[in-house]
């Protein structure tokens, strides 16, 4: 089946089979692609493609170039016109054509004036198919006049008179721009009271005396030259009326003189335009400019109306302080009346403008080139409006038409020439001239006959690669003439392409609306006409979308952090991606903070500016994919500012205050924090704290502080920077509301009574002259209170008290206002001395070899004079009852709190002799000692040996030596010995248990077996029971004779054979073991202890065992110590 392509792009018809667009109509015209090998073959009649404005203002000094360019085939010639008449360039030397080109370079540099060559000027581009020409080129040269020289006297007028100081620039092409500046080339400022015209006047609508100086001065630049002209300074003085009658008075005799209300206030009145209604036309297209400028004191004020209308939005615009007012791109709609109105005080004017808006003519339809076969019909249509409406005449190769050579072809119908039947002769060029009088629209249109064979000029064999479910076009540019028709067919085989799912266009494109995998393929374009027909194949590859599978996701990170993006792209195998990243639609920063990996994009060292929308931008050479993720930055809040305090009061104030920025997390709370200057300079201290959403706080005050206050703002990251301190406020002095704290009375000596308290602080005061009135008397008497006022101090002593004697005591506070409130009375005591009694009946009860249980009397309670603290045992070691020889032992001290009439004694030494006694202990020391007491402790059980030796082995007995133990703990009576042999897998023998004199530090063991390891447990015994043991082990020697035998045997075979079997097995077992071992079972090395203990002291099986192992680890280090 096969797709033609029919005149218009819109779906094919359902009910036809066959798509077929035909793209022949009356008036329709071919279009000639512009295709360079295509250009290269066809004929075709001039296009001028390039030309001067019709408005060329050159400058003077440089050379003159006029462009023309035409394109055509065969290529064309060129010639111009000046003024109307044949300019032959040929003649005038300083005139030269660009090769290949119709510009024209007038060579003024080296001789010559630019003036000669004003002129209009028209080019004529030609060839065997027709003339173009160019619209008329009028050349003129810039001008840059200087000022005309004038004397210009010094301006005076009085203060709040209305100023015009003219400008009137010279006369220039193009006009020049105004602007007023001094002498240091600084423009004078502009206000709505000074301000310059659209003609380039300097209006003051009053003046001031400010406005004196000499050097107002007019500059006219004239951009086209680069020139700048300055009018002559213009001197203004403003005077005041007194200065003005003075000058009158100096010069003039019979005069009026002025009042002496200078500045005399009045309404507005227009400096321009003048009277109450002006006329203004413009063209369409233009800017409309209307202004109005008044005088007036004060200041008037210019509004903006149009009558019967509103302005137009978009396109209105105020300049110059409203005094004129700007519509862009005016149409004929813009043309009414427009209203001024100058206010002030004193009243208001108007001026109403009315504006016409004219047009130059413009095109409504301008007409096209034709490419017309033999025998086809054709039009040229040339439609254009204006304000008047425009003339439409024609042109055939420049010639006008009523005078161009006859053509049976043509039919010209006002605006349009009808071609029917047209012949290859018929070809030419048209003009088109619109005409009012504002101007004229030159337009060109060739009728080109020609008679070509269908051509495709798409490259054959172009691939096209689409991304699937996205539409494909498969372009077939084609020529032909008469205009062919187009078919396509998908595959080698011709097969027909569905009318349901293609849609075509006229340019010859086929489109596939969704593209699928399956639409990959060949496609072959037929173009087909009456001379000929044409084919060209396509390829179509369809590929997988680029799509982000993991896409960067909203981030918030406190100011300093680090911060990460990721973006994860999947795309089709054969296409490569570039991935790049975005920031808020931008470049990222050129910053080293800024890293990109393949997935990820980091942000180090985030600041605030780093906030904003990241996008990770997937790119390749088929589609772009992206995804955004949004940066907040935040931080601890900025400082709060503008404190201001308010309401005053003796009490209390308020305080206001402005938030600072919340850095992107709301604010919690604010801190209130206060400073003293008075007394605490530089000091701050909490006041209060209110919530986030609160901007002021009622401040509780104290009397006679000197306030400052600061507030700091919190939020979910932490605590601002302090704001700057509020304003100073100190309140009233008052009398103290509270009394010193901490108030005691203890004597330091046994005659004397010292109070102490806690000063108030400078804050806590209420007003100067703080001082404190101290009181006392005898709690048990009938005494009245003695009291003394003193000063800020914070203890007060009374002399010449009894020992220890109870007294009630106050202290008040009091400033020069007034008494603080009653204060709290408290009891305290004189001072203390010494106790005068020992304690009596003192004995001890020995319990244990190390604890003894002592018992005594309490003293009287009189006696002890002060408070009792408890009782001191001093006791000491006197005398070993082993050794019978005395030596001096420091005394060690137990003491008991409070009432207590019994203690323990801990770690007494056995068999030990003891000596103590006890005193009495109050706050001054310690009384008498009571008479000594001495006891003696048991024996105990003794220490371990101080060291164990095994010397001189021999074949079959060792020796051992020994120190006896260094604490006896009594009378040793005897040592016990055990040992036992251990086999070669240590396997423990038959125990052995010998007991040794206490006397001896010696003893040879006899009749042990040669080569054996045996293992000894020794401790000393005293009549308390059994020591800490001390463990060795030794070996006994080896027999040579029997070594020697060992040598021999070792020599022989089956030996060898049988140790290499031993080894294997030795090597199995090690093999077990670790496999063992690393499944949690036992060290070999602890199986080894546990075999080798004493099996006297291994615990019960119903004991601990972990426990078991501790005591004894414990008791062997103990032992080896």
């Amino acid at each position: 089946m096969q797709l033609k392509i029919m005149p218009k792009k819109k779906p094919l018809s359902a009910g036809r089979v066959p798509l077929i667009l035909l793209l022949c109509q009356m008036i329709s015209a071919l279009e000639v692609p512009l295709d360079p090998k295509l250009l290269e073959d066809l004929v075709q009649p001039p296009t001028i493609t390039q030309q001067s404005p019709k408005d060329y203002i050159i400058d003077p000094r440089e050379n003159i170039v006029i462009q023309c360019e035409a394109k055509g085939k065969p290529p064309p010639s060129f010639s111009w016109t000046r003024n109307g008449t044949h300019f032959d360039i040929d003649k005038d030397p300083l005139v030269t054509m660009k090769p290949d080109s119709g510009t024209l370079i007038i060579n003024i540099m080296s001789e010559g004036k630019a003036e000669t060559y004003e002129g209009v000027y028209q080019c004529t581009a030609r060839n065997e198919r027709g003339a173009a020409v160019s619209n008329n080129i009028v050349v003129r040269p810039s001008r840059s006049p200087l000022w005309t020289k004038e004397k210009l006297e010094p301006i005076i007028l009085r203060n709040g008179q209305s100023l015009v100081l003219p400008c009137r620039p010279p006369i220039g092409l193009p006009p020049p721009i105004i602007f007023w500046m001094d002498n240091s080339f600084q423009r004078l400022p502009q206000s709505e009271r000074v301000s310059q015209g659209l003609n380039g006047d300097l209006y003051f609508s009053n003046v001031l005396p400010e406005d004196t100086r000499e050097d107002y001065i007019c500059y006219a630049r004239f951009n086209h030259t680069q020139t700048i002209q300055q009018k002559q300074p213009i001197s203004v003085k403003v005077i005041s009326v007194d200065e003005l009658n003075d000058t009158i008075a100096a010069n003039l005799s019979d005069t009026e003189f002025y009042g002496a209300k200078s500045n005399r206030e009045r309404p507005p009145t227009f400096l321009t335009p003048e009277g109450n209604a002006s006329n203004k036309e413009e063209l369409r297209g233009n800017v409309l400019s209307l202004e109005c400028i008044a005088e007036g004191l004060p200041t008037p004020i210019i509004y903006w109306i149009k009558e019967d209308g509103t302005l137009p939005m978009n396109r209105t615009f105020y300049r110059n302080f409203q005094k004129t007012l700007q519509i862009i791109q005016v149409s004929e709609a813009d043309s009414g009346n427009y209203q001024c109105i100058a206010k002030n005080a004193l009243g208001a004017i108007h001026h109403t403008i009315s504006v016409t808006v004219k047009a130059a003519p413009y095109w409504i339809m301008a007409p096209q080139n034709l490419v017309l076969s033999p025998g086809e019909d054709g039009a040229l249509i040339c439609r254009a409006n204006g304000n008047p409406k425009p003339r439409i005449s024609w042109l055939s190769n420049g010639v006008p038409i009523e005078i161009a050579p006859d053509d049976p072809s043509r039919k010209i119908d006002g605006d349009t020439i009808i071609f029917s039947n047209v012949q290859e002769r018929s070809s030419a060029v048209y003009q088109c001239n619109a005409s009012n009088e504002y101007g004229y629209l030159l337009a060109n249109a060739f009728v080109n006959v020609l008679a070509e064979p269908p051509r495709i000029l798409t490259s054959a064999n172009t691939l096209y690669q689409v991304i699937a479910n996205r539409p494909a076009f498969l372009d077939c540019a084609f020529f032909g003439s008469p205009l062919p028709t187009i078919e396509w067919f998908k595959g080698a085989k011709g097969s027909a392409l569905g009318e349901d799912v293609y849609g075509l266009h006229e340019n010859g494109t086929l489109e596939i609306p969704v593209a699928q995998k399956e639409s990959t393929g060949t496609y072959t374009c037929v173009a087909r006409n009456k001379l000929g027909m044409a084919k060209n194949e396509v390829n179509l590859e369809i590929k997988d979308p680029t799509r982000i599978i993991k896409q960067p996701e909203y981030a918030v990170v406190q100011r300093g952090n680090t911060v990460s993006f990721e973006c994860k792209v999947k795309h089709d195998h054969t296409l490569i991606p570039t991935v790049t990243w975005l920031k808020d639609n931008c470049e990222l920063p050129n910053d080293g903070r800024f890293t990109v990996d393949k997935d990820h994009l980091v942000v180090a060292e985030v600041s605030d500016d780093d906030g904003g929308t990241y996008t990770c931008v997937a790119n390749t050479t088929l589609d772009s994919v992206s995804a955004s993720a949004v940066l907040s930055v935040v931080d601890v809040p900025n400082p709060p500012f503008d404190l201001e305090l308010t309401d005053q009061l003796d009490k209390s104030v308020q305080l206001s205050w402005t938030p600072g920025d919340d850095n992107n997390s709301p604010i919690t709370k604010f801190i209130i924090e206060y400073e003293d200057a008075m007394h605490e300079a530089g000091l701050w201290h909490h006041q209060t704290e209110v919530p986030g959403t609160q901007t002021t706080a009622q401040l509780k005050l104290s009397p006679y502080v000197n306030y400052s206050f600061r507030v700091m703002a919190e939020n979910s990251l932490g605590r601002s920077l302090p704001s700057e301190a509020s304003e100073q406020y100190l309140t009233k002095a008052a009398e103290p509301d509270k009394n010193p704290m901490t108030v005691e009375g203890l004597g330091s000596e046994p005659d004397n009574l010292v109070i102490t308290w806690k000063p108030l602080n400078g804050f806590e005061s209420n007003g100067p002259g703080l001082q404190y009135k101290v009181s006392w008397r005898q709690k048990d008497g009938d005494d009245e209170w003695t009291s003394v006022v003193v000063a800020n101090v914070s203890k007060y002593i009374v002399s010449g008290t009894p020992t220890f004697v109870p007294y009630l005591i106050k202290v008040q506070a009091l400033n020069d206002v007034g008494f603080a409130p009653e204060p709290a009375v408290v009891m305290g005591h004189s001072g203390e001395d010494l106790p005068m009694v020992a304690p009596g009946n003192v004995h001890v009860n020995v319990v244990n070899s190390t604890l003894a249980e002592v018992h005594w009397d309490p003293v009287p309670l009189k006696s002890i004079r002060g408070h009792l603290q408890g009782y001191r045992i001093y006791y000491w070691k006197a005398q070993s009852s082993s050794k019978r020889n005395r030596r001096h032992i420091e005394k060690k001290i137990l003491t008991f709190q409070g009432s207590k009439t019994h203690g323990m004694l801990p770690g007494l030494e056995p068999f030990s002799h003891y000596t103590l006694h006890i005193r009495v202990v109050n706050g001054k020391g310690e009384g008498p000692a009571s008479p000594d007491r001495v006891f003696n402790t048991p024996e105990g059980v003794p220490s371990a040996p101080s060291a164990l030796k095994i010397v001189n082995p021999t074949l079959d007995s060792l020796t051992l030596e020994w120190d006896p133990p260094s604490h006896p703990n009594g009378i040793l009576t005897e040592y016990t010995l055990k040992y036992q042999p251990i086999n070669s897998t240590h396997e423990l023998g038959p125990l052995v248990d010998l007991k040794i004199p206490a006397n001896k530090t010696r003893w040879t063991l006899k009749n042990l077996n040669f080569s054996t390891r045996y293992k000894f447990y020794f401790y000393a015994q005293t009549s308390a029971g059994s020591g800490s043991q001390i463990t060795e082990e030794a070996v006994t020697t080896v027999d040579e004779a029997m070594a020697s035998r060992q040598v021999d045997i070792a020599t022989q075979g089956w030996f060898i054979g049988l140790m290499c079997a031993v080894a294997l097995l030795i090597l199995i077992l090690l093999i077990v073991c670790f496999i063992r071992r690393n499944k949690g079972g036992k060290y070999p090395v602890k199986e080894k202890e546990d075999a080798h203990a004493d099996p006297e002291i291994q615990p019960m099986k119903e004991d601990d065992g972990t426990f078991g192992e501790y005591r004894l680890f414990s008791f062997v280090s103990s032992a080896s110590f």
